[in-house]
């Protein structure tokens, strides 16, 4: 019988949502051992060690990891590289290393350039699961069950750190989906960049307007269905964003469009027009549902 899969010491730098919820997940498993949460405001690490997420405090990132068999990095994108660069020369030849980011090409190319010979333990990860909540205080253990983890492996990463990773995400309870990196980016500007810009940019239209106040005051639950995503971190989409450009103005070029004739249509008062649009994507919307099993 094979031994059960255990982690003996984890290394969390960035304790929010993400990495949080992966400590959870794998301690509801009893998957780990001990863990070590590395941020960058005490506060929110007083709160991860108050409520179980971590086991032990740190600053330093580099001394945190100098005997650490896993570290997950669940800091935004944008802080990625620097994470990466103050880690390198302190990572153990034993250390599997695994992120949370929503984008993967750029992830990697830090990766490559800060890890050197150790870059072969590095595999690159992105949970399609979240909440418009962030910080340790949102975190939770069920975050990952039955949730979709798209790992983006490359020709170097050891099989060793790929089963390692694959492992602890199992144990999250989540389904796990290989794609290539660029792939990946493509896919998430799509389907979960683009959303987050629309709602952001939809808020602020509507509370630049002089009477932005009140139109809230009217405000049912399709507005609030429809922007709920505009809760998430503002420095976190901001990194994604940025990091993802190409793809993102790609799909938000095709998205202007369609608003585009949709407003043409209205313009010019072509209900069948219109009527066409809606019915195409009220079918893509169930026949996606039919697909998620809902």
């Amino acid at each position: 019988m094979a031994a059960k899969f255990r982690i003996r010491k984890l290394v969390v730098i960035g304790v929010g949502l993400i990495g949080g919820s992966f400590a959870l997940a794998l301690k509801k498993a009893r998957a780990v051992g001990h863990v070590v949460g590395v941020g960058r405001t005490r506060r929110n690490l007083a709160v991860a060690r108050r409520r179980g997420i971590i086991d032990e405090t740190a600053l330093d990132a580099a001394a945190a990891v100098r005997d650490a068999d896993f570290v997950f990095l669940g800091t935004p994108v944008g802080q990625m590289a620097d994470v990466m660069a103050r880690i390198a020369a302190a990572l153990p030849p034993r250390a599997v290393i695994t992120d949370g980011g929503s984008t993967k090409q750029d992830v990697i190319a830090h990766a490559r350039a800060a890890f050197g010979p150790r870059f072969s333990q590095f595999v690159p990860s992105h949970p399609i699961a979240g909440t418009e909540h962030s910080g340790a205080a949102a975190a939770f253990a069920e975050l990952y069950r039955e949730r979709k983890v798209i790992l983006t492996p490359l020709p170097e990463t050891s099989r060793a750190a790929l089963r390692t990773v694959r492992a602890a995400w199992s144990q999250c309870g989540a389904r796990l989906i290989s794609l290539d990196a660029r792939e990946h980016d493509e896919i998430l500007a799509a389907v979960s960049h683009l959303p987050h810009v629309v709602a952001f940019a939809l808020v602020t239209a509507l509370a630049r307007r002089q009477n932005g106040p009140r139109l809230f005051g009217y405000s049912g639950g399709g507005l609030r269905d429809t922007v709920r995503i505009a809760g998430s971190s503002p420095e976190m989409w901001r990194d994604i964003c940025i990091a993802n450009r190409d793809a993102l103005l790609a799909a938000l070029d095709g998205y202007t469009a369609e608003l585009g004739a949709a407003r043409a249509a209205i313009e010019r008062g072509d209900g069948n027009a219109l009527q066409s649009m809606f019915e195409r994507a009220r079918s893509a919307r169930a026949r996606w549902l039919v697909s998620k099993g809902k």
